[in-house]
């Protein structure tokens, strides 16, 4: 709630999926969807990371922020992320979320 509240006051659209199944489900709708907001740990089955592979396929361009309470290699393992994804660890200020989304989508508080 607290990452939908932070987009909502900068001017942002959101989606909110329960879980990883429902995530993908909004990635193959029409909806816009600029940036992929999501937590590593998920329940349902699908992990953050394989929503965002999954947003990815369908989305090439999608741009993804992961949040997680692990290390940055517990979502890449040894390698290094991909263009246009970022990881912000827990926990996080609501800054350091801002900065974040602004390095993936640009400047912050925008339509």
């Amino acid at each position: 709630m607290l990452v939908t509240d932070v987009l909502h006051g900068l001017g942002y659209a959101t989606i909110e999926a329960a879980d990883g199944g429902s995530a993908i489900r909004a990635l193959q709708s029409n909806a816009r969807i600029d940036l992929l907001i999501t937590d590593v740990g998920l329940p349902g089955g699908l992990n953050g990371r394989q929503v965002a592979d999954g947003g990815r396929t369908l989305r090439p361009d999608l741009r993804v922020l992961f949040i997680t309470g692990y290390a940055e290699n517990a979502v890449f393992g040894r390698g290094h992320p991909d263009r246009g994804m970022l990881v912000l660890t827990k926990p996080f200020t609501t800054g350091d979320l801002v900065s974040r989304i602004g390095l993936l989508n640009g400047p912050v508080g925008r339509s």
